[in-house]
């Protein structure tokens, strides 16, 4: 039995546990352990969107139309173009990380290790994989370095090659990434027409293309919570044009007896935006990249939302990696100090190290501080004051 058909059924709980990077972009250096939360703090251009784009890279490498370690370098201008500007005596870029669950932490381990050739062509240096910290997956082969083209692509991107490690594959084709822009929801048409737009622009026909009944359950689950957030509204649904063209419809409470009907036009940035957050969370089972997932939205609703990734991760068992400025929503103290990761730039690149880590962190816990009163201070950008005096 090969082991991608007796880990099959254990594939939705895996998790990333660990990851290793180093020359990634922002990042000279990380080695961090990931929980199942992950909450991403540090300041404006420490690298919290860059943190979350190894793992996008890793979906990219398996994708089955326009994927692969050409196609995802492409995407982001090359070797050149992601390499950590610290980069400098071992300019190398590394991506290594551990998959697993409870009982296995390390289930799987996956490492790439590439870098370009003098013409710029990138050039895999090392592939590992590891199962249950056995050799899967040792490259270069001899075959790799007497026919060096090979090097150009990845045997986990391969279904020809990789039947023994397939479950890499397919977990990492089950991440999926959120960061809704309300404006492609209502003008579809401004997307660049991708399947699953990680934008929006196909969140309305990515809704209708599930079946009718799961589609109705989430979409009466959504009601009930936007219900809740958004002011007198009391039914959400979803119909087709004339055109076939998907739209979302709203009625909220009015002096009419019937309410007022509105589309998504006529939607809020916050509705809609958690509108997308909500339906993101019931559907999909692999991990869920999220950038600032409070934006546009009240801080009473943005308080709970780590309430709601720990009751959908409590029935799902889905890992949630999501990227925040928000003190309300680092106010919820169910959240631990190993769930919060700090990005603290400096001059020689981005430093990731847990919240745990702050010194007098569990003291001050204890002592009635709340987790942003510990985190915020310590990724706060230094002497923002003086912005009081923009216009002296």
């Amino acid at each position: 039995m090969t082991v991608t058909g007796h880990n099959k059924k254990n594939l939705d709980k895996l998790h990333f546990t660990h990851i290793h990077l180093q020359n990634w972009r922002n990042f000279p250096n990380v080695d961090v352990d990931l929980q199942d939360r992950v909450f991403l703090v540090g300041p404006n251009a420490s690298g919290k969107s860059n943190f979350l784009d190894v793992f996008r890279f890793l979906e990219d490498l398996v994708t089955i139309e326009g994927g692969g370690l050409q196609s995802a370098l492409k995407k982001r201008g090359g070797v050149s173009g992601l390499r950590s500007l610290a980069a400098r005596q071992h300019p190398d870029v590394v991506i290594d990380v551990s998959i697993g669950n409870k009982e296995y932490p390390e289930l799987w381990r996956y490492k790439l290790h590439f870098n370009q050739d003098k013409q710029k062509e990138p050039r895999i240096i090392k592939e590992q994989v590891f199962f249950k910290q056995i050799s899967k997956l040792n490259r270069p082969y001899e075959s790799d370095k007497k026919d060096p083209a090979r090097l150009t692509q990845t045997y986990l991107e391969n279904v020809t090659i990789n039947k023994e490690f397939r479950d890499i594959a397919d977990f990492f084709k089950s991440i999926r990434y959120l960061h809704i822009v309300p404006q492609l929801i209502r003008e579809p048409d401004r997307s660049f027409g991708h399947k699953n737009d990680p934008y929006g622009g196909d969140f309305l026909d990515q809704i209708m293309s599930i079946n009718k009944k799961t589609r109705e359950s989430n979409l009466k689950k959504i009601e009930k919570a936007l219900s809740i957030a958004v002011p007198h509204l009391t039914r959400i649904t979803i119909q087709a044009d004339e055109k076939g063209k998907p739209h979302l419809k709203g009625n909220y409470e009015h002096w009419r007896p019937q309410g007022a009907w509105q589309t998504e036009k006529q939607f809020s940035d916050g509705t809609l935006r958690l509108m997308g957050l909500l339906w993101s969370l019931l559907n999909g089972s692999g991990p869920l990249l999220l950038e600032e997932p409070e934006l546009s939205l009240h801080p009473e609703v943005i308080r709970h939302i780590p309430q709601m990734f720990a009751r959908i991760q409590r029935k799902t068992s889905r890992q949630i990696i999501t990227s925040t400025h928000s003190s309300e929503l680092l106010l919820d103290e169910g959240i631990g100090l190993d769930e919060v990761l700090l990005l603290i730039p400096s001059r020689e690149g981005t430093e990731v190290k847990p919240a745990s880590s702050i010194e007098d962190a569990e003291c001050l816990l204890q002592g009635g501080s709340t987790l942003a009163d510990v985190v915020i201070p310590s990724t706060s950008p230094k002497n923002s004051i003086q912005l009081s005096r923009f216009g002296d």
